[in-house]
């Protein structure tokens, strides 16, 4: 009988480390970001167009935002209605910190 359940875990542990999961698309999506944060960086320190920087560093942050904003959702989505209020008014809170130093700057 141990036999028999230490070779499920071992293919259960194979089959989820082949598919797409939560941490994998995590690690993944930091590595993408990362990447767009140093292209801007370098950028910045160039003196290359600072519209050029802010875009990228502005698609940095929305990947992340939208992210997050799926898994919170998942979260969410089973709970009291009173959970889901909160959750679209950090959300607005936050892309309204996102949108207005831009609009204002």
């Amino acid at each position: 009988m141990a036999t028999k359940k230490s070779s499920s875990s071992k293919n259960s542990s194979n089959s989820s480390s082949n598919r797409w999961g939560l941490n994998k698309i995590s690690f993944w999506v930091i590595v993408a970001v990362t990447i767009l944060y140093a292209v801007s960086l370098v950028l910045g320190a160039c003196q290359i167009s600072l519209v050029v920087v802010g875009a990228l560093q502005g698609v940095a942050t929305a990947i992340m935002i939208t992210i997050v904003a799926i898994l919170a959702w998942r979260y969410v989505r089973p709970k009291p209605a009173v959970w889901k209020v909160l959750y679209f008014i950090c959300l607005l809170i936050v892309i309204a910190g996102i949108i207005v130093p831009l609009v204002v700057a």
